[in-house]
C-alpha cells in the first residue's frame, strides 16, 4: 500500500513540475556577432543580416524578429530577398545557395530553410567556373542570375533551384561580342556585379572585374551594348530612368555612362575622383537616387585618400551643395537606402548602414541628417560589458523618471519613427516592467528595457566625471572642423577604448523602491547614487576603508586608486553620486549589496569586507579576511601574472591528498560491507534512494584568494536567541568561511545622529572550504525573506517571525541548511558529489503554475561550471529539474549569467549579444510575429517548389493575404516530411526557430 501511495505522490509531483518548470532559449538581444552580409526587402519592410557563423537574422518593426542557422559551418556572404515574396536566398562562402521562407504556423510565421543548391560545372572544369561572386534576384520572382569567378552567368529557376542551361550566359558568348578594340579582348576576369534594367526587366548588366560592362538581352540571348571601362570594377548602379549607368572603381573614381539609344557602345559622360588628386582607396559601392525636386542623392562607400585617411571607414553622402563623409568606428559591411511611398519608389528617407559592430540609420529628410535611434540591434558592447544586474517589476514612477532622464540624453537623435515596419508583432504586452543594467569598462552603467522581445536603451549613467582621468569631457567627436576636407562626421556609438581601465564597473545594486543605486569598480571605488530629476552641482567626498586593518608584511603591487575631483561637478538629471567609499588596497570589488531601508551599503574585495552608512557617510565596519599566506591577493588583477610553479605545486598536493584518502578508504572495506548493506536495506523503506555520491576532497587553507569575499547578505533574523530578531550582515568568502554580524540601528527619529554599530555574532567554517557563493535566510514558513521596502510597499507579505528561521549557505559544492539561532546543520544537497559540477551562479526565483494563478513555488536557480541549469526547491533543498544550457568551454558565457526573480536569465553568447532563456513554464518572453505578402504586389508570385523539384500551383499575390498563407501551408504540408528527411531544415527537428 505504501508503494502505491508513494507512486501516486511521485506522479502528482511530476505533474506539478511540468506546470512550474520548462526550459527554453527564447530570444537573442543585442547586435549579431561578426556580421558578414546585409539584405532588405522593400515590399516586406524586412532587414536581413547574415553572420560569419552561418546565422541568418530577420528584423521588421520592433518585436518582429526571426532567426535561422545554416547546417554548414560557413559564413553568409550574400543575402537576397525574392521580390514581393516571403522567400530569401543566402550565399555561403562554401559556395552553397540556400532558400528560406517565412511560413505561417499556428498564426505566427516561422523562418524555415526549404532548399539548398550548389552549382555544378562540366566534368573536369576548375572550381572557379562555378564559384559564385554575384547574385541577382530577378524582378520576375522566378529567376536567379549567378555570376561566377570564371566569368560565366548561370540562370537558375527558383524556388526549386533548377538550372536553365539553355539560358546560361557563357564567357565565350560575351567575349565573342566584345569589340576588337577593347584591349585585344583581354581577360574579363570574374563577374563583379549583376544589375537589372529598371525599365526593361529583359535586360541585365554584367560587370566584369577588369572593368568591361555588358548589357545582355535575356530574350535574344545577345549583347546589346558594351561599356568599355578600363579601371578595375568595384560596383555598378543603373539609374532609375534606365538612361545611365554609374560605375565605381578601385582607384577611387566613379564614372557616369549613357546607355540610352541604339549605339552598341556607351559613351562616358563623366569621370570623377571625389577625394583626389592623391591616390585613393576603392569606392566599393555606389548608389544614386532621384528626388522629386532638385538634384539626386549620391552615396559612395570608400574612396578616401589612401595615405592620409586609408584607415577610415566612410560613406559619403552628396546632395546638392551638401557633402558629408560619414565616419564609422568599424568596418562597413554593406548599406542600402529606404524610400518613401507605398511602392517604395519615392524620396530617399533613410540610409541604413551595417558596420562590423553596429547598425546605423541616418534620417535623410531632416536637416543635418541626424541618426535615428535603433529599437533593436543596439550594440551592447559600445564599451565592453563587465557585469550585469537585473531588476524585476519596476514601479511605474521610477520607470518614468528613468525614461525622462534618458530622453534628455537623446536630443541629438532624429524625431522620425523607425523606418522598418515589416510584419506584425503578436506577442502579448509584458506583464511587468523589467530593467537590465549593464556595467562597462569605461565606467558607464546602461539601463535597458528588458520587459519584452526588444532590449531597448533607456538611460546611460557615466561615473567618470567623479574622477580625474585623461579624457576631456568637452571633447565632441561628432563634429568635424569647419572647412575640413574630407568633410568627416563621426557617427555611431561603438567605442571600445577606455581612457582608464580602473573605471570599469564590476558590481551593481539598484533598489527599485527608493531610487538608490550603488556601483563598484575595478579600483576599489564604491559610489552611492540617488535619482534626481534636476541637474545638480556637488562635490563627492571619498571615505577610505582600510581593509588590511594595519596588518604588516603586505605590499600592494597593483594599480593605484582613482583620484577624486576636488572641485564641484555638475551632474545632469538622472542618477547622481553623493557618497564615495574607496577601498585600500584599491582591489576589484567582488561583492556589493545595498539595504535602502537601513541606509547601508556593504562591499567586499579579495582583502575583506566593509559596511558603510550612506546617510551619515561613515564606515560602520571594516573586516580583513586576508590569509597570511595569500600573496597573490596583493598583486592586483591588472598586474598579476599567476605563478605557474605555485599552481603546479597545489595541483600535485591535491593529487597526493586524493591518493592517500583513497588508500585509507579501502582499508578494511570488505569487513564493513555487510554492515553497510544492512543499514542500506533498513533505510530504503523510510527514505528515497539518493544518487551515488563521490567523496569531495577538502581544499587546503593555503589555496590562493581564500579571503576573497564572494557574497554579502542583509537579513532581519534571529542571531542571539529565538525570541528577538535583529538586523544582521552575513559575508561568505572563497575559503568557505561565513561571518555574521549583529547590527544595531538607532530609532528612526535619531537615525541621522546616533551611530549604527556592528558586533560579531557567528562564524561558520565549511568542512571542505569550498567558496561560498550565496547566503539566504528562510522565514518560519520556509520562504526567502522579502527585499528591503518590499513589505512597506505592500508588494510582499511580512515574513513569518513566529516559527524558527533557517540559514541556507550555498557553496560551489553543496547547499547546506542550518537552524537559527543555534547554527546546527539541518539538511544538505551535495551537488558536486553527484555529478562533479560546481555552482557558478545562483538566484532566487518564483515559479508560477501554468494551470492556476493561485499556485507557485520558490526555488533556487543554479548555473554550474558544466553549463547546466538546475532548480532546487525551497525549503526542502531538493533537485527538481536539470537542463543543459551553455557549453562548458564557454567560461565567459557562464560567468556573465544573471538570473531574474521569475525564472528567466541572460548570458553573453558573444561580446555583443545576450541569450535570453526561461526555466519557468509560465514566464516566457519570445518573439511572436506574422509576415504576410502585401496585397498591393504588382506581379504574380512564383510556384513554391520543394528541393526535389515538385511544384505547387501558381498563386496570384493579389488575393487576400491570409488566404494565401493558408494555401501555402496546406500545399506544403505534404512535402514537410520530405524536407526533414532530406536534411533541408536549418536545425535538428526541422525547425529553425518558432517565433
Amino acid at each position: 500500500m505504501k508503494r502505491f501511495r508513494r507512486h501516486g505522490q511521485e506522479s502528482q509531483r511530476e505533474r506539478i513540475k511540468q506546470e512550474l518548470y520548462g526550459f527554453n532559449k527564447t530570444v537573442e538581444h543585442g547586435f549579431p556577432h561578426q556580421p558578414s552580409a546585409l539584405g532588405f526587402s522593400p515590399s516586406l519592410q524586412l532587414l536581413a543580416i547574415g553572420t560569419r557563423s552561418g546565422a541568418i537574422k530577420l528584423y521588421g518593426g520592433p518585436g518582429v524578429e526571426f532567426m535561422g542557422l545554416h547546417d554548414e559551418n560557413a559564413a553568409v556572404t550574400q543575402v537576397h530577398f525574392l521580390p514581393h515574396q516571403v522567400e530569401l536566398v543566402t550565399l555561403l562562402d562554401d559556395n552553397s545557395l540556400h532558400m528560406w521562407t517565412l511560413r505561417a504556423h499556428h498564426g505566427v510565421s516561422e523562418l524555415l530553410e526549404i532548399g539548398r543548391f550548389t552549382l555544378s560545372g562540366p566534368p573536369g572544369a576548375p572550381p572557379s567556373v562555378t564559384h559564385v561572386t554575384a547574385v541577382l534576384a530577378h524582378s520576375s520572382g522566378d529567376l536567379l542570375l549567378l555570376g561566377t569567378e570564371g566569368g560565366h552567368v548561370f540562370v537558375v529557376k527558383v524556388p526549386g533551384f533548377r538550372e536553365l542551361e539553355e539560358r546560361n550566359i557563357s564567357l565565350e558568348k560575351v567575349t565573342n561580342s566584345v569589340p576588337e578594340d577593347y584591349g585585344g579582348r583581354r581577360s574579363l576576369e570574374h563577374v563583379e556585379s549583376l544589375q537589372e534594367n529598371p525599365v526593361n526587366p529583359r535586360q541585365v548588366l554584367i560587370g566584369y572585374g577588369r572593368g568591361l560592362m555588358v548589357i545582355w538581352d535575356l530574350d535574344s540571348q545577345s549583347a546589346v551594348k558594351h561599356i568599355p571601362a578600363t579601371q578595375q570594377l568595384e560596383s555598378v548602379w543603373w539609374t532609375e530612368d534606365g538612361g545611365h549607368v554609374l560605375s565605381s572603381h578601385s582607384d577611387g573614381s566613379y564614372c557616369r555612362w549613357k546607355v540610352a539609344g541604339d549605339d552598341p557602345q556607351s559613351e562616358q559622360e563623366k569621370s570623377e575622383v571625389p577625394y583626389g588628386h592623391f591616390p585613393c582607396k576603392a569606392i566599393s559601392k555606389i548608389i544614386q537616387l532621384p528626388t522629386e525636386q532638385g538634384p539626386p542623392f549620391l552615396f559612395l562607400s570608400g574612396g578616401m585618400p589612401r595615405a592620409s585617411y586609408g584607415d577610415r571607414h566612410c560613406i559619403s553622402v552628396i546632395h546638392s551643395k551638401t557633402h558629408v563623409a560619414l565616419d564609422f568606428t568599424s568596418r562597413i559591411i554593406d548599406f542600402f537606402v529606404i524610400r518613401d511611398g507605398p511602392d517604395h519608389t519615392g524620396e530617399p528617407s533613410a540610409l541604413v548602414v551595417l558596420v562590423e559592430e553596429e547598425l546605423v540609420v541616418i534620417d535623410l529628410q531632416t536637416e543635418g541628417w541626424p541618426v535615428i535611434q535603433t529599437p533593436y540591434l543596439v550594440p551592447l558592447h559600445c564599451s565592453a560589458i563587465t557585469c550585469s544586474h537585473h531588476v524585476s517589476a519596476i514601479p511605474l514612477k521610477l520607470w518614468e523618471r528613468v525614461l525622462s532622464a534618458g530622453a534628455l540624453q537623446n536630443t541629438h537623435y532624429s524625431k522620425k519613427p523607425w523606418p522598418m515596419t515589416g510584419g506584425q508583432n503578436l506577442a502579448p504586452d509584458p506583464p511587468q516592467r523589467d530593467l537590465l543594467l549593464t556595467g562597462h569598462e569605461d565606467g558607464t552603467v546602461r539601463f535597458w528595457d528588458a520587459s519584452g522581445v526588444c532590449l531597448y536603451p533607456m538611460y546611460k549613467l557615466s561615473t567618470a566625471g567623479v574622477f580625474l582621468t585623461d579624457s576631456d569631457p568637452n571633447d565632441n567627436l561628432n563634429q568635424g572642423t569647419e572647412g575640413e576636407w574630407p568633410p568627416f562626421r563621426k557617427v555611431g556609438c561603438f567605442d571600445p577604448y577606455s581612457d582608464d581601465p580602473r573605471l570599469g564597473i564590476q558590481k551593481i545594486h539598484l533598489c527599485k523602491y527608493s531610487g538608490y543605486l550603488t556601483v563598484a569598480g575595478t579600483a576599489g571605488q564604491i559610489l552611492v547614487l540617488e535619482l534626481n530629476d534636476e541637474a545638480a552641482e556637488q562635490t563627492v567626498e571619498a571615505t577610505v576603508a582600510d581593509l588590511l586593518q594595519g596588518q604588516e608584511g603586505f605590499r600592494w603591487k597593483g594599480h593605484t586608486r582613482l583620484e577624486v575631483r576636488e572641485e564641484p561637478v555638475t551632474f545632469p538629471p538622472g542618477f547622481q553620486p553623493f557618497a564615495l567609499v574607496q577601498c585600500q588596497p584599491p582591489a576589484v570589488v567582488t561583492a556589493l549589496t545595498l539595504h535602502s531601508e537601513w541606509k547601508l551599503v556593504t562591499f567586499g574585495t579579495s582583502h575583506g569586507f566593509g559596511l558603510y552608512d550612506y546617510q551619515q557617510k561613515n564606515n560602520v565596519l571594516v573586516r580583513c579576511t586576508l590569509n597570511p599566506s595569500d600573496q597573490l591577493a596583493m598583486e592586483g588583477p591588472l598586474s598579476r601574472v599567476k605563478s605557474i610553479k605555485k599552481s603546479l605545486r597545489q595541483s600535485f598536493r591535491r593529487i597526493r591528498r586524493s591518493r592517500v584518502s583513497l588508500r585509507k578508504h579501502h582499508v578494511n572495506n570488505a569487513a564493513k560491507l555487510q554492515q553497510a548493506n544492512a543499514r542500506l536495506e533498513a533505510e530504503l523503506a523510510e527514505m528515497e534512494l539518493a544518487p551515488v555520491q563521490r567523496k569531495i576532497e577538502p581544499r587546503s587553507p593555503d589555496d590562493s584568494f581564500t579571503g576573497l569575499v564572494r557574497t554579502l547578505y542583509f537579513a532581519d533574523t534571529f542571531l542571539s536567541d529565538s525570541s528577538h530578531n535583529t538586523p544582521s550582515l552575513w559575508a561568505g568568502t572563497n575559503g568557505g568561511s561565513v561571518f555574521a554580524y549583529q547590527l544595531r540601528l538607532p530609532p528612526v527619529e535619531r537615525r541621522g545622529e546616533d551611530p549604527v554599530t556592528a558586533h560579531p555574532a557567528k562564524e561558520i567554517q565549511l568542512m571542505h572550504r569550498a567558496p561560498v557563493v550565496g547566503i539566504l535566510v528562510l522565514d518560519g514558513h520556509g520562504s526567502p525573506l522579502p527585499e528591503p521596502l518590499e513589505v512597506a510597499h505592500d508588494l510582499a507579505r511580512s515574513p513569518d517571525m513566529q516559527g524558527s528561521h533557517s540559514l541556507l549557505v550555498i557553496s560551489e559544492e553543496q547547499f547546506k541548511v542550518f537552524t537559527l539561532p543555534k547554527v546546527s546543520a539541518k539538511t544538505k544537497l551535495k551537488l558536486t558529489a553527484i555529478d562533479g559540477s560546481r555552482v557558478r551562479r545562483v538566484g532566487v526565483a518564483w515559479f508560477g503554475s501554468t494551470r492556476t494563478d493561485d499556485y507557485g513555488e520558490s526555488g533556487l536557480t543554479v548555473l554550474t561550471n558544466q553549463g547546466d541549469l538546475h532548480v532546487v526547491s525551497l525549503p526542502g533543498v531538493k533537485l527538481q529539474v536539470q537542463y543543459p544550457c551553455i557549453r562548458r568551454e564557454d567560461v565567459s558565457g557562464i560567468a556573465s549569467c544573471v538570473f531574474t526573480k521569475h525564472g528567466q536569465g541572460f548570458y553573453l553568447i558573444s561580446p555583443s549579444e545576450f541569450e535570453r532563456f526561461s526555466l519557468s513554464a509560465r514566464c516566457v518572453v519570445e518573439p511572436r510575429s506574422l509576415v504576410e505578402v502585401s496585397s498591393q504586389t504588382p506581379s504574380t508570385t512564383l510556384p513554391r517548389a520543394p528541393p526535389d523539384g515538385a511544384s505547387v500551383e501558381r498563386r496570384n499575390s493579389t488575393r487576400d493575404g491570409v488566404a494565401v498563407l493558408q494555401e501555402i501551408q496546406k500545399s506544403l504540408e505534404v512535402d514537410q516530411t520530405t524536407f526533414l528527411e532530406n536534411g533541408t531544415s536549418a536545425l535538428a527537428g526541422g525547425k529553425v526557430l518558432s517565433n
